[in-house]
């Protein structure tokens, strides 16, 4: 139900380094993560960029959407003074920059694509084209071995169905709805992700029981880490790569 890590380093680096960046991923690879979440989003010309925010203000300076810009032009923002001086000039990555990275450090990726509203099915279709284009030549064709895309939004994860039906798909949610069964089926999708706060021991057995891979975000303290993994949760992403390293079982052995 899950091939992939258990322990997945949010947007690189968490709490550690100026997220979605090139210095986010390499601030993971260096606490020993070799799988990271990331978030993907198309500029103005449909190049993938690596930003969770579709409009500027918090991780980069000024005003206006992601989408009036084309990749070279995000590539000159500044996407990492917001964090540290120390980082300042770190520019808005594109998704084939950081997939490279990853693929070269040999870094599971989580890839969510997070569309400008309005621009779902493009999002969808161009992201999960662009991932299979990165893993045509893979000789180990394993579930494990390709990375899984991610979204909430469900007509862009159709897209991407579409698109490239071999490469995985997980449906994320903040709230399970009544329907998730029905929905995951209608995806094709292997996973559902969720908030963990929204989860119940109840709902995690019934997604198990269904054959799906669970999949919680954002959990930072390990104590609660120990508790889901206990009612099945597979796997999870974390902000606090500095106390729940990439082994880790239980709240008594985090390992870094």
């Amino acid at each position: 139900m899950w091939p992939y890590p258990k322990i997945v380093a949010h947007r690189g680096g968490g709490a550690l380094a100026p997220e979605n960046t090139i210095a986010a991923m390499r601030c993971g690879l260096t606490h020993g993560f070799r799988a990271v979440e990331f978030d993907v989003m198309l500029a103005r010309d449909g190049v993938p960029v690596v930003m969770h925010d579709t409009v500027f203000g918090r991780t980069v300076a000024g005003e206006g959407n992601v989408n009036a810009y084309t990749a070279q032009e995000l590539a000159t923002r500044d996407a990492g003074a917001w964090f540290g001086e120390e980082y300042r000039g770190e520019p808005i990555p594109s998704f084939e920059q950081v997939a490279a990275f990853c693929m070269q450090h040999h870094i599971w990726m989580n890839i969510e694509i997070k569309p400008v509203p309005g621009f779902e099915d493009q999002t969808g279709w161009t992201v999960a084209q662009a991932t299979q284009r990165l893993f045509s030549g893979t000789l180990d064709r394993s579930p494990g071995a390709l990375p899984l895309l991610s979204s909430f939004s469900f007509e862009a994860l159709q897209a991407a169905q579409l698109a490239a039906p071999d490469i995985p798909r997980g449906w994320l949610v903040d709230e399970i709805p009544p329907d998730w069964h029905e929905r995951l089926l209608a995806l094709g999708a292997i996973a559902l992700h969720t908030n963990h706060n929204n989860l119940t021991p109840l709902l995690a057995r019934a997604i198990k029981e269904a054959g799906f891979g669970l999949f919680c975000y954002t959990v930072n303290e390990p104590a609660r880490a120990t508790e889901i993994l206990s009612w099945g949760v597979d796997a999870f992403c974390t902000d606090r790569i500095d106390v729940i390293g990439p082994y880790f079982t239980g709240a008594t052995t985090a390992v870094n």
